[in-house]
């Protein structure tokens, strides 16, 4: 018979494989249906339940309510409230669930080569900014030294490209070397479907909108 497995305070959250192993003991918290893709979407900063709702279009209010409590009990994310004006109640990762970035990403390399899914799968404004952190390629960004601001569907991203590192968070990117503006669909297909660079509204350091446009890997 399952039993509930137990978070950091304790709480019960989801079945538990009854298993010591640290994959299977992480799977316990984490391994629920959309439990990562909520981790995906909080990586860059704090979310509304609405704007999860937006990021995460196919999952249910009752189903995305029951993960967000079960991530909560389990210490991997917390609810907030802004600070004024904006006064909002949001969700946003603790220190223990920022840890699963690199699982995140390492999982983003390895489902890069998987088909994509039939019809026309969608890809979230977050998701795309996550996908340029799997994709990045350090050695492509030698000597680089930019911050950029992306425009994506009317939410705006800030990229720091420094050292060989790629630093993104959501917001503006106040003294932004280059701005790039594109919905979620063109800025994928510029960056890794041979589409055109043309089909880009930016603005500022041309050379380095260049230079940004090939520091990441084609997927797979």
């Amino acid at each position: 018979m399952a039993t509930k497995a137990k978070g950091l305070g304790g709480a019960k959250v989801g079945r538990t494989y009854g298993d010591r192993c640290g994959v299977a003991r992480a799977l316990d918290v984490v391994g629920e249906r959309w439990a990562l893709l909520i981790v995906r979407e909080l990586l860059l900063g704090p979310k509304r339940f609405t704007d999860l709702r937006a990021g995460l279009p196919h999952v249910s209010p009752d189903v995305l309510s029951q993960r967000l409590r079960e991530l909560e009990e389990a210490g991997v994310l917390q609810r907030t409230t802004l600070p004024p004006p904006a006064g909002s109640r949001v969700y946003e990762l603790t220190e223990r669930g920022l840890g699963l970035e690199p699982v995140v990403l390492a999982l983003g390399r390895w489902g890069s080569a998987a088909p994509v899914p039939p019809g026309e799968p969608r890809m979230s404004e977050d998701a795309l900014v996550i996908a340029l952190k799997t994709m990045f390629d350090p050695a492509a960004a030698d000597g680089l030294e930019k911050r950029y601001e992306l425009r994506l569907n009317q939410q705006r991203f800030r990229v720091d490209v420094a050292d060989g590192g790629l630093d993104a968070a959501r917001g503006p990117a106040d003294g932004a070397d280059a701005t790039i503006e594109a919905d979620v669909g063109t800025l994928a297909t510029v960056l890794w479907h041979g589409g055109a660079p043309g089909d880009l509204t930016t603005t500022g350091d041309g050379r380095a909108v260049k230079r940004f446009l090939r520091l990441f890997r084609p997927p797979g």
